[in-house]
């Protein structure tokens, strides 16, 4: 039987050993950075405002909008009072005769 050369098998245990080695490190990389945070979930959850909380913003954001549209409808009928003031007394019968009659 011949004799096996022993650089050959101990070289071939070293690339067993360092393969594992590495699988290992790597493994254990993965597991550290796939960790939950319990906490940091949890505290998350409770900075959220409640359903109710989220209603009475919105209802509050809508009642601004009803009363900013109730102004600028309120502001604008003022200026079509205020033009029709300016634009002085109503034309008489005959002044409109004459216009129509042009």
């Amino acid at each position: 039987m011949q004799r096996l050369n022993l650089s050959f098998v101990w070289g071939f245990k070293r690339m067993k050993r360092l393969a594992f080695a590495l699988i290992g490190a790597a493994s254990l990389a993965l597991i550290g950075c796939n960790r939950s945070n319990q906490d940091a979930l949890n505290n998350a959850e409770m900075n959220q405002p409640s359903q109710d909380e989220l209603n009475d913003q919105a209802n509050q954001a809508a009642m601004d909008a009803a009363n900013a549209e109730a102004a600028a409808l309120a502001a604008q009928q003022q200026q079509a009072n205020q033009a029709a003031a300016d634009n002085g007394t109503n034309p008489t019968d005959a002044e409109e005769q004459n216009v129509s009659g042009m």
